[in-house]
Formats: C-alpha cells, sequence, structure tokens
C-alpha cells in the first residue's frame, strides 16, 4: 500500500503494540487465560454455531494442515475444541468451539469494548470522531490484507 498520505510503516508500528495492549488489559481485567494467537484464530473461525474440519480451517487460516492437527490436539485438551465424526461420513472430523471457549471470547470481547470505550472518551471529541471516521477504512484495510495475492 503506497500513498504520500499514508506512513505505511507508522500505521504497522502502532496496530501491533496497540492489539497486544489491549489484550493484555482485557485478559488482566477478566482475569483470562492466555491462549496463544494461532489458537485465538481457530477460535475466531469457528462462531457460535459453526463447524469446519481441520483441512477447511487450515485452508481459511493459511496454516498447515499438520500444524492445525497439532494445535487442535492441545486445544481439545484444554476444553476449547471439540472434534467429532461428521455426519454421514464417520471417517472425517468436524471441529466446534465448545461453550467454554465461547465465553472466554464473549468476556474478551466485553472487556475489550469497555476499555476501548473508556480509553477513547479520554481523547477529544476530534480524535474520537477521527478514530471513528476511520473504522471503514480499517475494516477494509484488513480485509484486503486477508488477500495477499491481490496486494502490489
Amino acid at each position: 500500500m503506497a500513498g504520500a498520505d499514508l506512513d505505511a510503516a507508522r500505521l504497522a508500528a502502532v496496530i501491533s503494540p496497540l492489539r497486544r495492549t489491549l489484550l493484555a488489559a482485557a485478559r488482566a481485567a477478566e482475569r483470562l487465560p492466555e491462549i496463544p494467537d494461532p489458537q485465538i484464530e481457530i477460535i475466531r473461525a469457528l462462531p457460535r454455531g459453526t463447524v469446519a474440519g481441520p483441512g477447511e480451517l487450515a485452508g481459511r487460516l493459511g496454516m498447515s494442515r499438520p500444524t492445525v492437527s497439532n494445535l487442535l490436539t492441545t486445544m481439545e485438551a484444554n476444553g476449547l475444541v471439540e472434534r467429532r465424526p461428521r455426519p454421514g461420513n464417520r471417517r472425517h472430523v468436524e471441529v466446534l468451539a465448545t461453550a467454554k471457549a465461547l465465553d472466554l471470547f464473549d468476556r474478551f470481547d466485553l472487556a475489550s469494548g469497555m476499555l476501548l470505550g473508556g480509553a477513547a472518551a479520554t481523547l477529544s471529541a476530534a480524535d474520537r470522531s477521527a478514530l471513528a471516521a476511520a473504522l471503514p477504512a480499517l475494516e477494509r484495510l484488513r480485509e484486503a490484507l486477508t488477500r495477499p495475492e491481490e496486494i502490489p
């Protein structure tokens, strides 16, 4: 992404630490366990009421099948996912996030929203407006980053 009006390096230097700071603050606020990023990605890929096969998860997340398999084994042992035979084809399994994992994410999302709202309240009205205006562009930026083949 190039452009005279965008300092991409500065944006990257802000986003990563902001994410880590928010994650740590939300964990502390809710006394949540530390869950490694790849496991978080898997749980985020399995919203409430959805299932997916390990191969499908690997493809969707850009991970190797053995990596996903190892992550699922650990996550299953920690009660974060359940693997069960796929109906109609018992040779294949489907994966779903457990109630425990979904509860942890609900608590994390609630704490994150409250922390961000509280922090934003300390900013000027102009800064809050700028953040609100930036949200659609940040969402489109996130989407563009999921399609690396289209990035020049």
